[in-house]
């Protein structure tokens, strides 16, 4: 396999957004997705890790009205229930989670399902169950209230070189940081706060979207 290039995945993981709703009203919560869509996102999922399934899946519709006038995929944490009733694009699926094997089975083949990786071994795993993107890290500490576990940037690499599914480093990444990630053939970078928490989310993702193109040993799609 060439380390470099991936056959036509069915995501696009360039810019990953994992939104964050805490402190925000919803209206503000709404136009900052909006504002980070209009800025280039390529990839969408919402985490609602403390809303009840009808608060998430009452705001999973008001998302994935504002994906699709973008034609953005929109992915739902965890539940694939709510991707399901909302008519989301997929799922993200961590190691806790429902399995990848399951989450395909029940959303069937052309949705997406995402994975968190943080070994060899469970990515190749993930990966033989039907996965279609890996997110693996967390790269550097994260202000996201999700517990996470530091994953060392070689151990990213390996996980680069032995699937043929794209991957997106995770964890506390911004514009300022993304040097450790030269080189480094990931596909993209998922980002929470620095999307979300900055005063111009349209600008932070378009500034952050060139940062992660002009990675030069980036894995890139084809």
């Amino acid at each position: 396999m060439d380390p470099h290039t991936l056959h036509t995945p069915k995501a696009d993981v360039t810019l990953y957004l994992v939104t964050d709703s805490t402190g925000l009203r919803e209206e503000d919560f709404l136009t900052r997705v909006e504002k980070a869509c209009r800025g280039g996102i390529t990839l969408l999922q919402l985490r609602e890790k403390e809303r009840s399934g009808r608060e998430y899946f009452r705001l999973a519709l008001k998302v994935k009205e504002i994906s699709s006038r973008y034609h953005i995929p929109l992915l739902i944490d965890d539940r694939v229930d709510i991707a399901l009733a909302a008519g989301a694009d997929g799922v993200h699926v961590g190691q806790s989670d429902l399995p990848v094997k399951e989450a395909r089975r029940l959303l069937g083949p052309d949705k997406i399902v995402g994975a968190t990786a943080k070994t060899v071994p469970q990515a190749l795993e993930a990966e033989a169950a039907g996965a279609d993107y890996l997110g693996v890290g967390a790269i550097f500490p994260t202000t996201t209230k999700v517990v996470t576990v530091l994953t060392a940037v070689e151990t990213l690499n390996a996980i680069c070189q032995a699937v043929g599914i794209p991957v997106a480093a995770i964890g506390g990444l911004n514009k300022g940081n993304l040097s450790i990630l030269e080189n480094s053939p990931i596909s993209g970078v998922s980002v929470v706060s620095a999307i979300m928490k900055q005063a111009d989310p349209e600008n932070a993702a378009r500034e952050l979207k060139k940062a992660v193109c002009a990675l030069p040993s980036r894995r890139h799609l084809s």
